[in-house]
Order: structure tokens, then sequence, then C-alpha cells
């Protein structure tokens, strides 16, 4: 048992130092070069047979029954290549100068919204999703405020660890998605700080609550709605979208909507999926697919994966 646990260990280790090292070099790259390179990864993981490919498939097909399969694949391909990109940008924003990446957004949507949110003197709860570039949206909301960052681990320690410390360059913090994260992440809103947490990945059964989203159905966080409950925080939804020329990024800000701080929690997690589905329905080729996002199904619905 000890040999297999230090094998394992071992290769962990090599697993890590191989992510980080290619982080690091695409971030040697010029921004359009590594925006290009990633952009030919994902044409690969289109064209090549590869189970993330499959699941954007799936996803696709059960929220957008309205499009034609020549649609849907066409979506499919535009996905994959931008999630390509994403990478790519998002490893020029972990190794570079927040300044730097900062630069690349040349315009900002709704930047009031935000601090009249952060003047009122209340918490704030920024609320963003797996769409566009949240790297470079984290270093222009840290730059804005000092928040605590809500992420979920990824599974290797050292990309963990380098993420941990490019995240909070600016003087932030960054709370995994643990019960010591949550706990931190709820003091910091009840006395009035900042917090930036990602809303659409799948909680637990117990955590959550189904509501419609696009043409589908998805186990959706009460943990929002539960922050906002009261209206004792305010919620404002931050997004970093990619331009259509590729020279940068548009930052857009919206206020929630009323019926996120309702104190029923169906209610609030459906207007919290409305509104992430709103947003994923004009830019779908931005969001990232390739999530298991409906792993957990309504009783008994077929499992989709």
């Amino acid at each position: 048992m000890a040999l297999f646990e230090i094998w394992s260990a071992q290769v962990e280790k090599l697993k890590g130092a191989v992510a980080v090292g290619s982080l690091k070099l695409f971030a040697r790259l010029p921004f359009g070069a590594a925006q290009r390179l990633g952009a030919a990864v994902g044409w690969l993981m289109w064209k090549l047979p590869n189970r993330s490919r499959e699941v954007v498939r799936i996803n696709l097909r059960h929220c957008f029954p309205e499009l034609s399969a020549e649609q849907r694949e066409r979506l499919t391909g535009e996905t994959l290549v931008n999630i390509g990109r994403s990478f790519a940008e998002s490893a020029c924003a972990w190794m570079w100068s927040p300044q730097k990446t900062v630069a690349l957004i040349r315009e900002v949507e709704g930047e009031h919204l935000l601090d009249e949110a952060l003047a009122e003197g209340k918490g704030v709860v920024g609320i963003t999703s797996h769409l566009g570039n949240w790297e470079v949206l984290n270093h222009w909301y840290c730059q804005k405020c000092s928040p605590i960052i809500f992420y979920r681990p990824p599974k290797l320690k050292a990309v963990d660890e380098l993420l941990q410390e490019k995240r909070t360059q600016l003087g932030n913090k960054v709370a995994a998605s643990t019960r010591e994260g949550i706990i931190s992440v709820m003091r910091e809103v009840r006395r009035g700080g900042a917090v930036g947490i990602p809303a659409d990945p799948e909680p637990s059964m117990k955590s959550g609550v189904f509501v419609p989203f696009l043409g589908a159905t998805a186990l959706t966080s009460k943990f929002v709605p539960g922050l906002l409950k009261g209206s004792t925080a305010n919620g404002v939804f931050l997004h970093c979208l990619r331009l259509a020329d590729g020279s940068g990024f548009k930052v857009v800000v919206e206020r929630a909507p009323e019926a996120l701080y309702s104190d029923d929690d169906a209610t609030a997690v459906a207007a919290l999926s409305a509104t992430l589905g709103s947003y994923v329905r004009r830019w779908p080729s931005q969001y990232m697919w390739t999530m298991k996002r409906f792993k957990k199904r309504p009783p008994g619905e077929k499992k989709w994966y």
C-alpha cells in the first residue's frame, strides 16, 4: 500500500508539473498567438472523437431543441473552439500581471450598477457563470473591490496552489467550496463585504432545486439566493465576454432581478437560473458546455451522460 501511495503521489506531481508548464508556455506567447493556438486545440477537440465533444452535443441537444441538427453541430464546433481560446486566455490571465490582463477589457456595460451596490454599505454578491472568461473577470472585479472569490478546487494540487496564488494577486481572498469556505463567504456578506460566486456548477441534491434552464431542467444551487434572502445584500450579475474580433473583452454588469431576493427558495432559484440562461442564450458559443451540468436528474428521468 505504501509503495502504491508513493507511486500515486509521484504521478500526481508529474501531472501537476505538466499542467503548470503548459499554462506557462501559453502565457509566454503574444495574446493573439495564444488565442489562435487555443482555438486550434478546440478545433481538434471538435474533429477528433473525445468525451468532451459528446458532452457538448448532449447538452446542446437538450437545451436547444429548437435548433436543427446541423445548427447544433455548428454550435458544438464554435463552443469547443471558444473553450480552447478560454484556456489560452486564462493561462495568460494567471501568469501576467492583473493590470496587463485588465487592459484587454475594451468596454464595460453597466459599471455604475456595481459602483452603486458597493456604495450602499450592504454586502455585495457578484454572481457569474462559466460564460466568456471568468479569469479575466476575476481581475477586473478584484480591482473594483476586495472580494472573497468562491471556487471549486481543481483535482491537481499543483494547479490548485497556482490558482490560489494568481487569483489573489490584488489582495483579495479565495474560498474553496468546502464547509469552511461557505462559512467564510457568508460571514463576509453579513459584515458588508463583497464576494464573487460562479452560480452554475451543479450542487448536491440537498443544496439545490430543479428549475428550468433554457430548454431543459437543471439542479441549481440555493447558495446565492440564500445570501440575498431578505435583501440583506445586493446581487449583481457579472460576465466578461470575448469580442467578436478577438481583440479583447467586454464586461457586462446587471442588477439581480427582484425575484432573486424572494423568501421562497423555488422562486429565487428559478430567477437565478432564468437570468443565467438569458446570458447563455445571448452568447451560447461562449458557454462551457463541456461541463456535465445536468448529471443529476429529477426522479424517474433518464440520466444524460
